[in-house]
């Protein structure tokens, strides 16, 4: 590191841990300050023009035919303020998240050189819980010993010429799932190194092709939630290659703008940056042999629907969606766009009032989610679920299957005296909620709550209600038949009241019963494991009332 970005690491800025000093933004050279380069001068002696043309300095014998063609990169200042180059370690950048790329298991020695014995021991015991991560896409950490607040740890493809379209598409996803996430935590400034690595033979330059155009269509849409990205490199040899295409990709004057025209691959990627097959396009044509009629004709609405649907439907076509999966009709909206309204949605739920949570309820604030949001949330879950060994969480007997209803519906029976919040994990234990719900919410089903001497256990608040609703989805919403709450307190009938007014209509459904035996009518006792406290708790509240359980039969009689 003896160029002028090395140099640059020993400017002011304090030691971090490891003694390395710390190098602010400040101190990084702005793409948009830096001086247009005419000539081949100050280039690294061992990486010449012959071997590495710089597109804006060799010329074509048809070079002025650039004039007449409209550039796909314009100068944009605004973009450009919020570009760096930074060659040297990124570790010692003082920003809001650096980029670590890894494999899918998040390994600490597949991780970039240098990152754990900067950032310290307690990163890679946070890794081993984070579930590894996806090809394409990427994973959040704390960052530690690091200056940087945050790591963002993302998993490259592995490249092979025949399916180099789907490399370059998987890489782009690295990028763009990194910035998505710095957006989505509140981060302003990334640090993002060369996602691709020797072992996964990825060539540097197509790589570097794809990392560029894809930061700069990003940056197009969402420059108002991004204030900087630092392209960090470490090697010469990719120093050289992004002080070559940055012009083409992130043009300074009109002269770049215009000489890049002519020096760009023909295939840029789409709008996102993301290759685009010809081929595997969707094309809708005419039937052949099929006049056209001059009169345009009314799009027939199908005889399935209700009356009352069709004329809904004429009168607002987006009715129809709701009959379509959510996840197909998801694809409709831009990507971008459909991440602007989530953030939008956030940020005006952050701004206002709290008023369930004054009064004790938790946080009500969060954004209401779409059908195609809920669909995709339950669907991570459910994976991570499944990928899962939840029996710790089984062995509560907190949540568990009964046997059926009078009706034949399905029962999932909770215990509320078993929920104890000081030694349960919340996380792990929605992942076992969403994986034993999942095969009795796919019909109409029910759920009895046993509030039996639950009164004294800490209980979660309506905040996180609203969450595991909206994780569970509306197919949970919309098959549940009944609530039966048995032994309800005046505290717990009041929050189910606060519930049915801010979190969901679903808990209209709740049906309240102050004894056993009315359980019964709707449940039969054999259907049912019920702890034994609750047939205690139901003689302590009921007297006379209360039901009697036989040890030896089972059986189940009211004291005459």
């Amino acid at each position: 590191m003896n160029d002028d970005g090395a140099a640059n690491t020993n400017r002011g800025g304090l030691a971090n841990e490891s003694g390395d000093s710390v190098v602010t933004l400040d101190q990084v050279p702005c793409w948009s300050s830096v001086e247009c380069r005419d000539s081949n001068e100050n280039e690294d002696p061992a990486f010449s023009n012959s071997y590495f043309p710089d597109p804006l300095t060799s010329t074509d014998e048809g070079g002025d035919c650039s004039y007449g063609m409209q550039s796909r990169f314009p100068v944009n200042h605004e973009v450009n303020s919020k570009v760096y180059l930074w060659r040297g370690s990124p570790w010692v950048l003082e920003v809001d998240a650096v980029v670590n790329s890894t494999n899918e298991s998040l390994d600490e020695s597949q991780s970039s050189p240098g990152l754990h014995e900067a950032a310290g021991p307690v990163l890679a015991e946070e890794c081993a819980t984070l579930g590894g991560c996806r090809t394409g896409m990427a994973k959040i950490s704390k960052g530690y010993d690091l200056p940087a607040r945050r790591v963002i740890h993302t998993v490259g493809p592995k490249y092979a010429i025949k399916y180099h379209t789907a490399a370059e598409n998987a890489l782009s996803h690295c990028y763009r799932s990194c910035l998505e996430l710095l957006i989505e935590n509140g981060l302003q400034s990334i640090a993002m190194g060369c996602i691709y690595t020797e072992a996964k033979m990825y060539p540097r330059e197509p790589a570097a092709h794809v990392a560029i155009r894809t930061v700069r269509r990003f940056l197009e849409k969402q420059k108002d939630y991004v204030h900087a990205v630092i392209f960090c490199t470490t090697a010469s040899s990719d120093t050289e290659i992004y002080k070559r295409l940055l012009p083409l990709y992130f043009p300074r004057e009109k002269k770049e703008e215009v000489l890049a025209t002519t020096k760009l691959p023909a295939d840029v990627g789409d709008e996102n940056g993301e290759t685009v097959i010809d081929e595997r396009r969707i094309r809708i044509q005419p039937l052949p042999n099929v006049k056209k009629k001059a009169t345009p004709r009314i799009p027939q609405i199908s005889n399935d629907l209700p009356v009352s649907d069709v004329l809904a439907a004429r009168r607002n076509p987006s009715y129809l969606s709701s009959y379509l999966d959510p996840a197909f009709m998801s694809l409709i909206k831009d990507p971008d766009q459909r991440r602007m309204e989530q953030w939008e949605k956030a940020a005006d739920a952050r701004n206002g009032w709290d008023f369930a949570k004054m009064l004790g309820y938790g946080d009500l604030r969060g954004p209401p989610l779409s059908a195609a949001e809920e669909y995709s949330l339950h669907s991570r879950y459910l994976a991570k679920a499944n990928s899962l060994n939840l029996s710790e969480i089984s062995e509560m007997r907190i949540v568990y299957r009964g046997g059926v209803d009078h009706e034949g519906r399905p029962v999932m029976v909770v215990v509320g005296a078993h929920f104890l919040l000081r030694c349960l994990d919340l996380e792990r234990f929605v992942l076992y909620v969403v994986k034993e719900f999942e095969p009795v919410i796919q019909k109409p089903y029910t759920i009895v709550y046993f509030h039996s001497a639950a009164s004294l256990q800490m209980q979660p608040d309506l905040g996180w209600m609203k969450r595991l609703e909206q994780i569970l989805g509306r197919k949970h919403q919309h098959n549940l038949h009944a609530i039966y709450v048995l032994h309800p307190t005046f505290g717990l009938k009041a929050a189910i009241f606060a519930t049915q007014l801010l979190v969901d209509k679903v808990w209209k459904k709740v049906n309240y019963l102050d004894r056993l035996l009315q359980l019964f009518r709707y449940i039969p006792r054999e259907q049912l494991s019920i702890p034994d406290f609750v047939f205690q708790h139901d003689l302590e509240v009921n007297g006379e009332k209360g039901a009697i359980v036989d040890p030896r039969t089972k059986y189940v009689y009211q004291r005459q």
